[in-house]
């Protein structure tokens, strides 16, 4: 059942992300990408798996050390748990930084890459898209006269 659920998570973030990588103009797409609700189905994913390892997650966010980290890490519903988190924060991320694009009037063929670069490495992704939101952002500022 854990393994299952495991693959859940991504499946339940996946149409939005489709949404905003293939379809970012569409009106749909950017209200489902203005709401945090999004990632309900998948904070109630990561309490169904959380549940059963709750006392061995406690301890590793109240006392956290690399070892404890990785005891819960062995365990499937506490990697399973993890990944869950991973997967809801990436996708509130990816929402803002689609919204961000949209306002700055960013290319769609520019942003698309930077959508899939945060499915998949958004440490990666947040400080590239954060150079290029500073960089417009300067280059559309008022210049005083």
């Amino acid at each position: 059942m854990t393994g299952f659920l495991f693959e859940l998570t991504f499946l339940l973030a996946a149409p939005v992300w489709l949404l905003m990588v293939f379809a970012p103009a569409w009106h749909v797409t950017e209200r489902i990408a203005a709401s945090p609700l999004t990632v309900l189905p998948l904070l109630a994913l990561w309490a169904v798996l959380a549940a059963p390892v709750l006392p061995e997650l406690w301890t590793a966010v109240s006392s956290p050390d690399l070892d404890t980290f990785r005891e819960l890490a062995t365990l499937p519903n506490g990697a399973a748990a993890i990944w869950a988190q991973i997967i809801a924060w990436d996708l509130l991320l990816g929402q803002w930084i689609y919204r961000e694009g949209r306002r700055l009037a960013l290319s769609p063929f520019l942003m698309a890459p930077l959508l899939l670069l945060t499915i998949l490495l958004s440490p990666l992704a947040l400080p590239l898209f954060l150079a290029l939101r500073a960089t417009r952002t300067r280059n559309t500022a008022p210049r005083p006269a």
